[in-house]
């Protein structure tokens, strides 16, 4: 090895160590960002157009998302979410990667410094002082590529969380499909369900029809037939065509079932001819819940009905005959009590008295037990209604009123000013209204208490039949019988 004298400076020959001129000028001021790609090859970023920096990648990935959020199903959301993830680990090994080339860095610069060190040991003069020049110039160039670390940290934070949030989008959008797979899968059990209702009523109606034989049975069966056919092509998105279809199923039905009654009365009326019976007077109207019978002379030789004593009774399956109070007019609307139950009015003039009965038993209104068993579900049940009479007295107003039927009380409103307000008691009596015209079977007559009773007409019969279903299932919840005047006895028994 050769010894390196004091001297060394005044005989080292320029040709062995050239100087570093003060003068050179270096294309950047912070160290250069280079890739070393296959065979050890350094490649210059600016060279390939793709390479984007780690920023302006972020940046577009967050406005791609922002700007089609709101137009994405939740499957495509989802689809982006698991790309954005893709991207965000891309950039994670992007940023280890110049994690390991800052390391390089790190080492070369370290290296050049202490070859520049010892090389400071060996010259003298002016080249020393271009040694000591490049040296702080790699200094310089060791901090730069430091505060770019401290960038790269920083970037690398932005994505990291970048990444969990792309995860918990991913996981978001994962779960909103769940959800969405299990509301389909319920509204495809709503409609099964739906199909399966509409089955047990037209089997409900088939087995009502042949047992009072008021209608053809091969008529029924191709009904039947046509409403499987129905059922058969049903799909969940469908469940609103097979309800008005079966509405105008049932509408068919009712129509049918009236022409049959017509055909029956004939039927014995032509009966009571042959059998010389008098037949003065005759039940006019559908005999199901919703309407209304009127007693109608059809003879000229009828007394008017006016000069007759009337009187309803209910007559049960087992042939107890009941009387309802207060029913003495030649009209009656059926309420829910009558419901399955044979309808007797008698007619008394002097000394002879005609009978006439329904033909068959009251029929159930279409649908009215579903509507009611979905309004049970609520806490308080709203009608609108006027009020007709109050206290026996005909009410001039025609106001529009609202009616309150709860699980504990009834109340009855005009605005903000409360007329009614009772909780359900023995003294409490509801029924339908026991004459009255047309109207009857829209109206009501309702007794909060003894002193307070008001007589009630609804938007329909249907609202009517409603209302008194269901507050009689909540007073009886409470062990409460709700029944019209002299009823509760009949309930009893």
């Amino acid at each position: 090895m050769t010894r390196v004298s004091r001297g060394f400076g005044d005989t080292m020959q320029k040709e062995a160590v050239p100087a570093v001129s003060a003068d050179a000028i270096f294309a950047s001021a912070r160290f250069p960002n280079y890739k070393i790609g296959a065979n050890n090859q350094i490649v210059d970023p600016k060279q390939d157009p793709k390479v984007l920096s780690m920023k302006e990648v972020v940046a577009r990935e967050t406005a791609l998302l922002l700007e089609q959020q709101n137009r994405l199903s939740v499957r495509d959301l989802a689809s982006k979410f698991e790309k954005g993830l893709a991207a965000a680990a891309k950039l994670s090994e992007e940023a280890k990667l110049r994690e390991a080339a800052s390391l390089e860095k790190h080492v070369l610069l370290k290296k050049l410094r202490d070859a520049l060190e010892s090389l400071k040991g060996r010259v003298a003069g002016r080249n020393k002082d271009d040694v000591e020049e490049a040296i702080s110039m790699v200094e310089a160039l060791a901090v730069q590529l430091t505060q770019r670390e401290g960038e790269l940290i920083q970037e690398k934070t932005e994505v990291k969380k970048l990444a969990s949030f792309l995860k918990q989008a991913s996981e978001d959008a994962k779960r909103l499909v769940d959800e969405e797979r299990a509301f389909a899968r319920a509204e495809i059990e709503n409609a099964r369900a739906a199909v399966q209702r509409v089955e047990e009523a037209l089997q409900e109606r088939e087995q009502m029809s042949r047992a009072s034989g008021k209608q053809d049975p091969k008529e029924l069966m191709k009904e039947v037939q046509e409403a499987r056919r129905i059922i058969m092509l049903h799909k969940p998105s469908k469940v609103m065509d097979m309800e008005h279809e079966l509405r105008a199923l049932r509408i068919q039905l009712a129509e049918k079932s009236k022409h049959s009654i017509l055909l029956q009365k004939e039927l014995a009326r032509s009966q009571r001819v042959e059998e010389n019976l008098s037949n003065l007077y005759e039940l006019d109207g559908a005999e199901t819940l919703g309407s209304y019978l009127r007693i109608k002379p059809c003879s000229d030789i009828a007394p008017e009905l006016s000069r007759c004593s009337i009187q309803w009774y209910r007559i049960s399956s087992d042939g107890r005959k009941e009387l309802i109070s207060g029913a003495s007019k030649a009209v009656f609307a059926p309420e829910p009590f009558d419901v399955g139950r044979v309808l007797q009015a008698e007619i008394s003039n002097d000394c002879q008295l005609i009978i006439l009965k329904t033909i068959g038993a009251i029929d159930p209104a279409p649908g009215l037990g579903n509507y009611v068993e979905a309004l049970v579900r609520k806490h308080d049940v709203e009608f609108n209604v006027v009020v007709t009479q109050m206290n026996g007295a005909d009410h001039p107003s025609e106001s529009i009123h609202v009616l309150h039927v709860g699980k504990m009380r009834m109340k009855l409103c005009k605005g903000k000013t409360t007329i009614a307000k009772e909780y359900y008691s023995t003294s409490m009596q509801l029924c339908g209204v026991r004459g009255g015209g047309n109207a009857a079977a829209q109206a009501l007559f309702w007794q909060a208490k003894k002193g307070l009773s008001v007589v009630l007409a609804f938007e329909s019969g249907r609202d009517r039949n409603a209302a008194i279903m269901l507050a009689r299932r909540f007073a009886f919840d409470c062990n409460i019988m709700l029944a019209g005047p002299d009823d509760r006895a009949s309930l009893g028994n």
